[in-house]
């Protein structure tokens, strides 16, 4: 499907939000699962197919006729009467390589068909219409997900509807020329990943070296199988299996950022630091600071106290123009073991740090507005706070 040519013109991407089944082969809009009666006094349904005509550069013009074919039998009335109101012409017939119709219906109103909005669902009522009146429950509304097999540079599998369904299409564009790196998959990294991989950038990355053990299932989003755990996958393979169902242009790398690798870091344009080792951060941050790439740094530090588990997380964001305070807010040696290191089996903090660190990175591209301007953040647990800190002018 032409995810393009859907977002750019207004009456098809109505169609689309309202749940039609639309799909763009060949020059022709087609409209999936359109319920209707047959001879038999049978509910079927039936695909609605127009040729799109000549298009505006890159969105729909007014429909060059009023005519429109269907796949299918011919549709009837419940008393199983063919609609004469759309009768038109019957026989197979060939519109395109790949497109083969059995009917062709005329219903045209006296001004024509303004879009191809309102010539879609007056058809779809006319037919509908007779099959709700034996079943009330069918409709031609399905929201079923739709494969978007034909577009290699789409970010996703399947339609995003969740953006166009919130008219935030244009906001979310922000995201398509971005290339991320996620260092380090564990809990909060998993997560990170969760967040990033439901928006449009072109490629993530990620980078671990770690396998993915039962210990990791109890803080990672979803749920890994036994058979899953059994076979040690590495995490970035596990992971990059599981999103790549969404996301096109997942990278796996099953290794760890170290000083002798740096170089894989460039070209990206935002970088997310989740890795426990407070040692492997200073080489990279350094590096990133000097190729003029932004970043984020997550971190926790949970303890205990009186039998309950207490702490902070930590976001803190470097840019090119603001990243004076990286030495004082990050830690660069291993401290010792805390009660995180022993029982990290805490995932809704993992999530939360994620989250954080997601809507900042939403921040700097610009799908939020950013007034606090903050450039380290800390979430306090036992006080349910946010403090903001190194503010940027």
């Amino acid at each position: 499907m032409s995810r393009q040519l859907i977002n750019r013109s207004p009456d098809l991407k109505r169609l689309r939000d309202e749940g039609y089944e639309l799909e763009i082969r060949s020059g022709h809009l087609l409209v999936h699962h359109v319920p209707y009666v047959n001879a038999r006094r049978e509910i079927a349904y039936g695909t609605l197919v127009t040729p799109l005509g000549d298009l505006a550069g890159d969105r729909t013009a007014r429909p060059q006729d009023h005519v429109i074919h269907f796949i299918g039998e011919h549709p009837c009335d419940r008393e199983g009467n063919i609609i004469g109101a759309i009768q038109h012409s019957s026989g197979r017939r060939k519109l395109a390589e790949d497109i083969e119709v059995d009917h062709s219906f005329s219903n045209k109103p006296p001004e024509g068909y303004p879009d191809y909005y309102a010539k879609v669902t007056r058809y779809c009522r006319i037919i509908s219409e007779q099959a709700e009146g034996i079943d009330p429950s069918v409709r031609a509304q399905t929201y079923k997900v739709i494969e978007e097999s034909d577009d290699l540079q789409a970010p996703f599998n399947y339609l995003d509807t969740n953006s166009s369904r919130a008219e935030i299409d244009a906001i979310s564009a922000k995201f398509h020329a971005l290339d991320v790196a996620i260092i380090g998959l564990g809990g909060t990294g998993s997560y990170v990943l969760d967040f990033v991989a439901k928006t449009p950038v072109r490629e993530i990355h990620l980078f671990d070296g770690d396998l993915f053990h039962s210990h990791n299932a109890f803080r990672a989003p979803g749920a890994a199988s036994l058979e899953t755990l059994r076979a040690e996958p590495k995490k970035v393979l596990y992971l990059h299996n599981l999103y790549s169902r969404l996301k096109r242009r997942i990278v796996p790398h099953e290794y760890y950022i170290t000083e002798s690798n740096l170089a894989e870091l460039s070209g990206m344009n935002f970088v997310f630091i989740c890795a426990d080792d407070e040692n492997a951060k200073q080489p990279i941050i350094k590096y990133l600071l000097n190729a003029r790439i932004s970043f984020i740094d997550v971190g926790m530090g949970i303890h205990e106290i009186d039998g309950r588990l207490t702490g902070a997380l930590r976001v803190t964001t470097g840019t090119v123009g603001k990243h004076d305070h990286i030495e004082s807010r990050i830690s660069f040696a291993r401290g010792p073991a805390g009660e995180y290191d022993r029982n990290i089996q805490i995932a809704e903090l993992n999530a939360v740090n994620a989250a954080l660190a997601v809507i900042k990175w939403k921040k700097i591209v610009g799908m939020y507005h950013d007034l606090g301007k903050e450039m380290h953040a800390s979430y306090d647990i036992n006080v349910n706070k946010i403090f903001n800190d190194e503010i940027h002018p």
